[in-house]
This record gives structure tokens, sequence and C-alpha cells, in this order.
């Protein structure tokens, strides 16, 4: 068991839904709205965030939710965004409490079966939605929108004060 571990994808977890709540109520045009060097629109990131996230719980698996999300994909609202989130954030939390030091897993791949420590597709999940959350943060504060910050310091003081539980 890996209490730790699973308080990172708490976190997680808690940081994908309030980026949802966030941009849930931004206009088209700041949702289409995107800088070099990120990897889309924010509209397009967040599907590209969610669709990683059942990737990786697929990973573990094997199994994924259809109609499966992929990035490219028409956008599919934030309510079904929202279900996604914590469906897969979820599973991650219950699998990172369950994965044991040395577990690989067998993931395809073009054709191929690469052999992963399962705690590299952890570690991926993790940093996955930090960097695009980051991303969506940085195009959205060059339009002059204030984003909320979602560093492990807010998450304690979410928790302090009652708005996280587990």
């Amino acid at each position: 068991m890996n209490t730790g571990l699973t308080q990172f994808f708490q976190q997680n977890l808690w940081a994908n839904l309030r980026l949802l709540d966030e941009c849930a109520s931004l206009t088209d045009a700041q949702l289409d709205a995107t800088l070099d060097g990120t990897y889309g629109s924010v509209r397009v990131t967040l599907m590209h965030i969610f669709a990683g996230e059942e990737s990786y719980v697929q990973h573990f698996t094997g199994q994924r939710p259809e109609p499966a999300l992929r990035a490219k994909n028409p956008f599919v609202g934030f309510d079904e965004l929202r279900k996604r989130a914590r469906m897969n954030g979820e599973s991650l939390i219950a699998l990172a409490g369950q994965w044991e030091e040395g577990d690989v897993l067998h993931i395809p791949e073009d054709g191929e079966i690469y052999d992963i420590p399962a705690i590299i597709v952890l570690i991926q999940a993790i940093n996955h939605g930090t960097d695009h959350r980051s991303q969506i943060a940085t195009i959205l504060g060059q339009q002059g929108i204030e984003f909320p910050e979602l560093s492990g310091w807010r998450y304690f003081d979410a928790i302090s004060e009652g708005e996280v539980t587990g």
C-alpha cells in the first residue's frame, strides 16, 4: 500500500476539477486561444489531459470507457469532462494505492509490447497533468485572465479549510 503516492493523485484530481470549474466560465474565444510552445488551445488541451488519464488507467486495467476520449475529437463539454476527470482520478488514486515496487505493465504500442515499470506510468500521469494545467494557465495569463492557484500549497489550504476531504 502506498498511501503517500495516493496523495499525489488526490491533489491531481482536486486540481483537475478546479481547472474545469474555472474554464467552464470562459468564452469560446478564450477556450480556443493558444500560444506557441503549448499543446494547443485550452479546449484541445483539456481534451488531451483527460484522454491521457484514460490511457494511464487503461495501461493498468486493460479497460477504457466507451466512447474513449481522444484529444483530437470534438470537445465533449464540461459536464462530460468533469465526469471523466472524477472517474479517472478516482481510478488513479486507487491504482496508486495498490502499486507495489517492481510491478511491470505490458503496454501495447504500434504492434509491439513494451514492459514499463508501473511507477513510470504513475510518474508520467502526475507530470502530464501538471504540465498541461500550467500551459493552460499560461495561455489564460497572456489574455489577462487570473487563473486559480493549483499548487500543493493551495491544496493544503483547501484541505485545511475543509474544501477537500480524503
